[in-house]
């Protein structure tokens, strides 16, 4: 499964990326707004550090306005990927851009009949949303799998990006479940190499190491 860290925060990008667990990146106008960068400049910046796809969204309600700023975000650089919602407007402009040669990522999936949709129309990636799911006392993984036969059962290529995620068990279980990718802040990317029986482990370990009174170095 490939991980994709949702934010716009250039420092924390740095950081997995050096440790090569960054495959792409996802923003979106409220993470933009955290960052408090101009949308250009800060989105050219993250294209720069990440070899993969990097979402960049529009915020045109209708298909003609995002055909416009979708193929204005392209310009940022080869490896963006043109985010638009999974409304009817959605659909339309991302067979047109898709239909271009783009990628684009169908967000705000919360349905299989919406992520079927999206893959008709030539998505290059579908974006259900899982933590939005289980506020609602709906389960958001249910959803992935869901998606992932139907696109199975046809062929679709479509990728399965599992966004708002929230906990450590999302990313476990969306690679069990078959998601292409998963899109995550970098707290709960970093959080999945915690576990408390390692630090007990590992403080055993030093407490025994330590009695012995030698040194490596």
């Amino acid at each position: 499964m490939k991980f994709f860290v949702d934010t716009a925060e250039i420092d924390a990008i740095a950081e997995l990326n050096a440790l090569g667990m960054v495959d792409g990146g996802t923003t979106n106008p409220s993470l933009i707004m955290k960052s408090g960068r101009d949308i250009r400049e800060v989105t050219e910046e993250i294209c720069a550090r990440v070899d993969g796809p990097v979402s960049a969204e529009t915020v045109a309600t209708d298909a003609d306005g995002m055909i416009a700023e979708g193929r204005e975000l392209a310009k940022i650089a080869d490896n963006i990927a043109i985010k638009v919602p999974l409304t009817w407007a959605g659909l339309q402009a991302c067979k047109v851009l898709s239909g271009e040669g783009r990628m684009v990522n169908v967000t705000l999936c919360f349905s299989a009949n919406q992520a079927l949709l999206a893959a008709k129309a030539g998505a290059s990636f579908i974006s259900p949303f899982i933590g939005r799911l289980d506020d609602i006392n709906i389960d958001g993984l249910e959803l992935i799998a869901d998606i992932r036969q139907i696109y199975d059962n046809y062929g679709y290529e479509t990728e399965v990006l599992a966004a708002s995620i929230r906990t450590v068990n999302h990313m476990s279980e969306c690679a069990k479940l078959g998601a292409d990718v998963a899109t995550a802040p970098p707290a709960v990317i970093k959080k999945m190499a915690e576990h408390p029986l390692t630090d007990k482990g590992l403080d055993a370990f030093l407490a025994d190491w330590a009695k012995t009174g030698q040194k490596i170095l």
